[in-house]
């Protein structure tokens, strides 16, 4: 190859280097906004759900769904975003996104009533494994030794920390494993519709959020949930209508920032991420709460499911930043054409 044409290949590498450079960054800040919209949401719903006593926790959820369909409409409407118009085979596109959401939701709420919330944290960590094995399934993806290792610390570290909390109840169990694979298949279902050339990402969250709501409202008719909401006594007080919308708004961000994570990474980076989000708040639990009680079991399996998820987040990161060799011969062929 002549000096020249070594040059041009360099400058090739170098453009193709710059070219995957936003991509890193987007999937970098895209894992970061999901985890900050993750935490910020359970400071607010804990504080409106255990300071204000709100007893209708799916009427809230109605409020989050409700915001994300006026924000992405109102946002449609004036062109600022983009996603098709409706029409008979959007159901069929998003098809089973709208049933995993609504079983997820069913089964999440009928597990953690049942089970302590120590073993419930431990048993929601079985996602992260389903979401690896359902992404090599659905999707075809191939993860490292490494990766599976990282992956299966997150969980070792969850039943160390809830060790002295081994409690039997089948039925939670059922529950929550039921709850566990719906989180999975919905991640990586969404990551499947998340086609530009179909409905896309604003497509997804405005549909899956249309379809949702329905079913949802039957629920919380259902179970008593809205009457309680509305016999609330607090509608008036001006700060808690303040924090039921910031609610809201954080409820239509998070699920933004999942899709936003799960587009731009996998549904696997967005499972870690969630377990790293919950790990960081029983930290800071044990620093600003009253109602931690230290344990050394706990805080050992903490630590563990911590290195597991930073460790994941460090192995993925250097792949994303490694550059890919150049083929020289591709190269060497193109300059002869």
């Amino acid at each position: 190859m002549t000096a020249g044409g070594q040059a041009e290949a360099e400058d090739a590498g170098a453009d193709s280097g710059a070219a995957r450079l936003p991509s890193r960054v987007a999937r970098l800040l895209s894992a970061l906004f999901y985890g900050t919209c993750s935490f910020l949401i359970v400071l607010v719903n804990k504080a409106l759900l255990t300071t204000y006593g709100f007893p209708s926790p799916i009427f809230l959820g109605i409020g989050q769904m409700a915001a994300t369909i006026m924000i992405l409409y109102v946002s449609k409407l004036n062109k600022i975003i983009h996603f098709p118009d409706f029409d008979k085979k959007i159901p069929v596109k998003l098809f089973p996104l709208p049933l995993l959401y609504v079983g997820n939701h069913i089964s999440g709420l009928s597990s953690t009533s049942k089970l302590s919330l120590p073993m419930f944290t431990v048993l929601r960590k079985f996602t992260i494994p389903l979401t690896l094995l359902l992404e090599t399934i659905v999707l075809g993806k191939q993860y490292s030794l490494s990766i599976i290792v990282s992956v299966f610390a997150i969980v070792l570290g969850a039943f160390i920390a809830a060790g002295s909390d081994l409690a039997f109840n089948l039925e939670g169990y059922i529950f929550v494993f039921l709850n566990d694979i719906f989180t999975a298949a919905n991640g990586v279902y969404t990551k499947q519709k998340m086609d530009p050339k179909e409905l896309g990402k604003y497509g997804v969250l405005f549909y899956n959020a249309c379809f949702m709501i329905i079913p949802t409202v039957i629920i919380s008719v259902s179970t008593g949930d809205l009457r309680q909401a509305t016999e609330f006594n607090q509608w008036k007080n001006v700060l808690f209508i303040l924090q039921f919308l910031l609610s809201c708004f954080l409820g239509f961000l998070l699920m933004y920032s999942t899709i936003l994570c799960s587009y731009y990474n996998s549904a696997l980076t967005t499972a870690v991420v969630g377990a790293i989000k919950n790990v960081s708040v029983a930290y800071i639990g044990m620093l600003i709460s009253g109602d931690y009680i230290f344990s050394l079991l706990n805080f050992v399996g903490l630590n563990i499911c911590m290195a597991g998820g930073l460790r994941y987040s460090f192995l993925t990161l250097s792949s994303q930043l490694k550059p890919k060799p150049l083929d020289e011969e591709n190269i060497h062929l193109d300059l002869k054409s």
